[in-house]
């Protein structure tokens, strides 16, 4: 929808990125796709996303693969294909079609990135890739007794040569190819290469786009975000289709090897790289180093995102209105859920010991995030911190949320069952319901 139409959302989603843009700049990204991708026409408008990441500030490293394309060599040469457990036994023919594949992809990656056509997303773009000999590799060699030939693994990728290029604005791109000390040329795969540029630049992020669809259990349920270590178990399982594990088991290995996220979305999703960066629960499956998200008791470094997240409701009148001088001030009874470093959810417990009551207030969750058991989940954690601190009552004062608690065991009381010093600062004119629980 074109911004004119509607420019108040625009100005809203906008806002909403916000955090995301502040939060990565200056970061490190390794972006790689199959060679199936180019074969989709898909890279231009991959070129196009990339370069918003760019003028963003975010460092961006490209990894390329070329399968299809070195198929369609070979097929042109009438020479068979030949594998073994899955991976391609490169002779001097294979060879050859590798590195001309290679080098036809590395012209169309370069020919995208030079648009600057007017009303384009590249307008005004000015990237440079730079391309080298940055990979170095040896020989799978023999395996089960049968030589992989010119098949190799990536054993160092050139991270004190890429950095400079990154820190000077440019783009790098890593082709699936590396050398030896001896000038001999091996055929990688692009996760192995993608892999170990990521945690040899200690990227930030390392992001397959892929011909996979997400990514499901053995249950069916997708899967959205996990830990390396559950991911680990989700490959012994044996549930993902060979193509997406071999995927998440490199997505894993990053993040067991220092990558902070991992991420794996489709490329049949238009603008995937985008809605996976900046949206809450993205479109594709993320592996973490550790759990992302937290619920923990709010700091003075939370204000900002706490009154963000109150700010609409107390504009239409559902909360009291506070400042940010007295959300500083009672910073310390506030509770929050974040997700990567973005507040979502929060919560406030404020104590009357005098009659062993605490009232829950501000209890609140992003729009973007409702419907997925964080505000039960803020409840149960307020809840938790009354009983710890020996409290036996848990009120609330709600005009518009009655339901929702009265489905979670509280019961309507008078405003004369609150506390004294609550009933001295009740609000008749907002006419606040008043819920109790017994903890």
């Amino acid at each position: 929808m074109p911004a004119m139409e509607n420019p108040t959302q625009f100005v809203e989603w906008l806002r909403s990125v916000a955090p995301y843009i502040h939060a990565f700049r200056g970061k490190t990204f390794v972006v790689a796709f199959p060679g199936e991708l180019v074969m989709a026409g898909a890279l231009p408008v991959l070129a196009h996303d990339l370069s918003l990441l760019h003028a963003l500030g975010i460092k961006v490293v490209i990894v390329h693969g070329s399968r299809p394309q070195v198929e369609e060599q070979l097929a042109l040469r009438r020479v068979e294909t030949r594998f073994h457990n899955g991976l391609r036994i490169t002779d001097v023919v294979a060879l050859e079609c590798a590195k001309e594949a290679a080098g036809e992809i590395r012209l169309d990656i370069e020919a995208a990135f030079s648009q600057g056509l007017p009303n384009t997303p590249m307008a005004n773009s000015a990237i440079r890739v730079i391309s080298g000999n940055f990979v170095l590799a040896r020989p799978m060699g023999i395996i089960d007794g049968v030589d992989l030939e010119h098949t190799g693994v990536t054993r160092k990728v050139a991270h004190e040569t890429i950095n400079p290029i990154l820190d000077a604005g440019a783009l790098v791109l890593l082709s699936p190819l590396g050398f030896s000390p001896t000038g001999e040329v091996f055929n990688l795969a692009m996760e192995d290469v993608a892999l170990a540029a990521s945690t040899a630049l200690r990227a930030d992020k390392l992001i397959f786009i892929t011909e996979t669809p997400l990514m499901t259990d053995a249950g069916g349920a997708e899967i959205r975000e996990v830990s390396a270590h559950l991911a680990e178990a989700i490959l012994e399982s044996g549930c993902l289709r060979p193509d997406a594990a071999f995927y998440f088991e490199h997505a894993t290995k990053a993040c067991l090897g220092g990558v902070p996220r991992a991420h794996i979305v489709p490329f049949t999703t238009d603008g995937s790289v985008l809605l996976e960066i900046f949206t809450h629960d993205g479109v594709g499956t993320m592996v973490s180093a550790e759990n992302l998200e937290s619920l923990r008791e709010a700091t003075v470094e939370d204000v900002g995102g706490i009154l963000q997240l109150i700010e609409p409701l107390e504009a239409n009148g559902t909360l009291v209105k506070r400042g940010r001088e007295l959300i500083e001030r009672e910073i310390s009874y506030f509770s929050v859920i974040e997700h990567d470093g973005v507040i979502f959810g929060c919560a406030a417990l404020y104590p009357f010991p005098a009659e062993k009551m605490a009232e829950m207030a501000c209890l609140t969750v992003s729009p973007d995030s409702q419907a997925q058991g964080d505000g039960e989940r803020l409840l149960k954690h307020i809840e938790n911190r009354a009983r710890a601190a020996g409290f036996r009552k848990l009120f609330v004062l709600t005009t518009r949320t009655a339901h929702w608690f009265l489905k979670r065991g509280f019961v309507n009381a008078g405003v004369d069952a609150l506390p004294k010093d609550r009933q001295n600062m009740y609000n008749w004119q907002r006419k606040s319901l008043v819920l109790i629980k017994n903890l």
